[in-house]
């Protein structure tokens, strides 16, 4: 009988006294619901005592720089948390069935791990990174997700205070993130016609593309049809790939942005009367958009390479 392997991440605090125990960093958006976020922590009871263990899930934006953080002001805003007590347990706890990874672990690890489970709200924002300009130090702006256990006497003593010591805490990225669908929908068209001022007809433009859905590094097959029926000559066709971003602070602002574009003289001009048929492949890239400060990028865990931020769904 073939053994499961289970990959697990860990990570202990400064001083070695809590540890927590992760089977996975990336938890996926489903739509409907959003992965749990389940493991366990193990604590030395000798360290903690009377104290008492809790664990948190934070999502914050951070909209500008930490180096600009003075005054007690920070460029973050919170947009969601989740806090419970891990140990000692309580009743609902014990109550909640325990994973598979939690059950190996906590019989790997003893009595001392006590298991913990959170669950993000669906309509919480993936993690999003907000590209930097060339010499920007710091975290990014951008939207993370933090796992934190800590110990402290009463849930009243917030982790990010000062009071509580950095040395009995555990902290760990995590991400939110959203796969597509693997059913396609309809291929996307869309058709527009254009009058001109002196001329009895208009000039008619339709697009579509190849399918609904493009994965990371996937090329785009735009298909171009023009019916001129206007008195104008078209001289060139382009084709863009647009990423739109809204982000909300003390009002909605919609940022949009250029990731990959293709122009085209051939067939062209298009006199009055003529029609045109022709195929555009475009490619968006985060490799051939390094350039550009604020454009939206999946989350990172650390400073590897990532993609263009997928849609959201």
């Amino acid at each position: 009988m073939a053994s499961v392997q289970f990959r697990v991440f860990k990570k202990s605090s400064p001083n070695g006294k809590i540890t927590v125990y992760l089977g996975k960093r990336d938890f996926v958006d489903h739509v409907t619901h959003v992965d749990p976020i389940d493991g366990v922590v193990l604590i030395d009871p000798d360290y903690v005592k009377e104290r008492k263990v809790f664990g948190h899930v934070l999502a914050a934006f951070r909209y500008g720089r930490e180096d600009l953080d003075v005054l007690g002001l920070t460029f973050r805003k919170d947009l969601y948390l989740a806090a419970d007590q891990i140990y000692p347990p309580q009743e609902q706890q014990t109550k909640r069935p325990i994973t598979r990874l939690q059950e190996r672990l906590m019989k790997k690890l003893g009595p001392n791990a006590y298991p913990f489970y959170f669950e993000l709200p669906p309509h919480c924002p993936a993690s999003v990174t907000l590209q930097p300009a060339p010499g920007d130090t710091g975290k990014p702006c951008g939207v993370d997700y933090e796992l934190k256990a800590f110990v402290a006497e009463s849930q009243e003593d917030k982790p990010h205070k000062r009071c509580v010591c950095l040395r009995n805490s555990v902290r760990l990225a995590i991400r939110k993130i959203m796969y597509a669908p693997s059913k396609q929908g309809e291929q996307p068209s869309v058709e527009v016609s254009k009058e001109f001022m002196m001329s009895p007809n208009k000039l008619h433009l339709e697009a579509s593309l190849d399918k609904e859905l493009y994965h990371h590094g996937e090329s785009i097959a735009v298909n171009v049809h023009i019916a001129n029926n206007s008195n104008r000559t078209v001289k060139k066709i382009k084709v863009s790939v647009r990423q739109f971003a809204d982000i909300c602070l003390f009002s909605t602002a919609q940022y949009k942005c250029t990731v990959a574009e293709a122009e085209s003289e051939a067939g062209c001009p298009v006199g009055p009367g003529f029609t045109l048929s022709k195929v555009f492949i475009v490619r968006p890239t985060l490799q051939n958009n390094k350039d550009k400060r604020g454009l939206a990028l999946d989350g990172q865990l650390k400073h590897e390479d990532t993609n263009l931020a997928s849609s959201t769904m």
